[in-house]
């Protein structure tokens, strides 16, 4: 069957696109092709969204991949009510021989026309982020706007980057030369050299549950635009945005000429695991995941024969030593600390807090001073419940309200956590943050600020000098890993030396952050997420290395 879409019709409709996402990691200004406001995607789109998204319940959605022995599904919303949703439950034997036979062709396609491919599954995506807003919504327990963005636009532009990173990278080298060599009075040394993308293999992309298309489009797209086939193993509570995007994937590569099994859904039934097993399978050659560190390790540990990309847990930080915006610092925290409940990879836990105080415009303050004002700060964000609820969400599962109750325990409580009642979803687990206060004078292994508590905790650890919050700095980061790193300080001196930190540590650091922008969001085409330096990951979304090594370079010469 001829293909419905061309090369030439792609690039026609596309190469702008690619050209102006090349142009954006290079000079790492602002530019996104994908709107963030609801109204942008037309006034019925709304309604049609959340109609598709309906429909979508109770339903059996068949990808018409190949291996289907059963079918499987059991999701629930965070918000309460159950999904219903079934998907096609693979039998590896099957499915990924046939993912393979597609590969040679897809080879073959060259890395534009691939990437042309990837951009048109991105539009398609893009035209449909209101079902996919509520689909995220639904298995993350973000709320609708985070949601819509965060799982619309945002992962759309970080799938686009890594498409350019994976074309710019692929492109360095020609594709043809002429090779002369010569040799005095006799006649040169002639050759003909071909240079081809050759892809790894099948990639197994293990999606989490907090931010299924954030932190998944990454991984897919870099492994599909360099030539891959990807096989996408969602987590178990967050299967229908992943599988969505699957199904889109298919229908582009059918109309584009090329085997629909290049892209295919793995969905476990309850308590298979079948992670582990994927993972180990001598066709996975790529693997990205994002998660706990303890699975984390066990793939980088057991998949030996695969290229492991890794996202875990790391103890995120804001050094306190001044600032000459005590208001602005205040409220930019207390929105870090509550946006989504805190069950953001990027979100600050420790916050460091000389205990003799800080120099502020508004005077000076002391630990329990600022202790106080930034629980005060997060109390007023959070006061009324409707707004609470639009930044908080839900919680994603048990674990981290277990967590929260928790932290309670661990000291002196210096802002309570407390319900909040969503009256259009009473089911949801809607739970304000916890702030503890923490003293790091006596030196402790087992303190509660050496490790990751992943959701609405954080703690307010003193220290007795600036000099020895960058002593805690870094030995969390080296020792535990953090994605993000914060400060505040009017010193000259102190900014080197928290920069000397992060940077002998890998770390990425936002200073003085007193608006709009906070520490734990990140910009695709600008901002890099993780370094891939320090322990909580050991790839960076996105740059070359995150996609050069999902291809190799075959050379063929020719006797000219």
């Amino acid at each position: 069957m001829a293909a419905e879409l061309t090369v030439p019709q792609l690039s026609a409709k596309h190469r702008p696109t690619l050209d102006q996402a090349l142009s954006a990691i290079r000079s790492r200004a602002y530019w996104s092709p994908h709107p963030e406001h609801p109204k942008a995607y037309g006034e019925t789109a709304p309604a049609d969204g959340l109609a598709a998204f309906e429909a979508l319940r109770g339903s059996r959605l068949d990808l018409g991949q190949p291996g289907t022995d059963g079918w499987t599904g059991a999701e629930v919303s965070p918000y309460g009510p159950e999904l219903g949703v079934e998907y096609p439950h693979a039998d590896p034997d099957v499915l990924l021989p046939a993912m393979k036979a597609g590969m040679a062709a897809w080879r073959d396609a060259g890395p534009e026309a691939r990437a042309l491919v990837c951009i048109e599954i991105l539009a398609r995506i893009s035209a449909r982020t209101h079902e996919f807003a509520h689909a995220v919504m639904h298995t993350s327990g973000q709320a609708f706007m985070m949601a819509f963005q965060a799982g619309g636009p945002h992962a759309q532009d970080r799938g686009l980057e890594a498409v350019a990173y994976a074309y710019e990278e692929q492109t360095r080298v020609p594709g043809q030369a002429d090779w002369s060599k010569p040799q005095g009075k006799k006649d040169p040394l002639n050759l003909g050299k071909s240079f081809t993308a050759v892809p790894r293999g099948i990639a197994l992309m293990i999606g989490c549950n907090t931010f299924p298309t954030w932190n998944g489009y990454p991984g897919l797209f870099a492994s599909l635009a360099t030539g891959n086939a990807v096989l996408v193993k969602p987590h178990p509570r967050a299967v229908l945005p992943l599988a969505l995007t699957v199904q889109v994937a298919r229908e582009v590569l059918t109309e584009a000429g090329f085997d629909p099994n290049l892209v295919a859904l793995a969905v476990e039934r309850p308590g298979e695991g079948i992670a582990k097993t994927l993972a180990v399978r001598p066709e996975i050659k790529l693997i990205d995941y994002t998660g706990s560190t303890e699975f984390g390790d066990w793939l980088e540990t057991n998949a030996r024969q695969a290229q492991v990309y890794t996202e875990k847990a790391g103890v995120n930080t804001v050094v306190l030593d001044s600032t000459d915006n005590y208001k602005g610092m205040l409220a930019n925290l207390a929105f870090s600390l509550s946006l989504y409940s805190g069950q953001m990879c990027t979100t600050p836990q420790n916050l460091l807090i000389p205990r003799d105080g800080i120099a502020t415009d508004a005077g000076h303050k002391t630990y329990d001073e600022v202790v106080a004002d930034l629980a005060a700060s997060v109390g007023g964000l959070l006061g009324d419940d409707a707004r609470a609820n639009a930044l908080l969400g839900a919680l994603v599962n048990p674990d981290v309200k277990a967590r929260l109750e928790a932290a309670a325990a661990l000291g002196e409580v210096a802002l309570a956590s407390r319900e909040v009642v969503n009256p259009e979803f009473p089911d949801a687990v809607v739970r304000t943050p916890v702030l503890v206060k923490l003293d790091a004078a006596k030196p402790d292994p087992d303190a509660p600020y050496l490790s990751e508590c992943f959701g609405p905790v954080s703690f307010a650890v003193a220290v007795d000098t600036t000099a020895d919050a960058l002593d805690l700095l870094r030995r969390t980061v080296r020792e535990k890993g953090a994605m993000t790193v914060g400060a505040y300080t009017t010193s000259a001196d102190t900014e080197r030396a928290i920069e000397e930190v992060c940077l002998e540590e890998s770390a990425q650091l936002s200073l003085n952050l007193t608006g709009g922008v906070y520490v734990n969001q990140t910009a695709a085409f600008s901002d890099f997420h993780g370094s891939g330096g320090n322990p909580a990951a050991n790839a960076a979304l996105c740059d070359g290395a995150f996609v050069a090594n999902r291809f190799r370079v075959v050379e063929v010469r020719r006797q000219a």
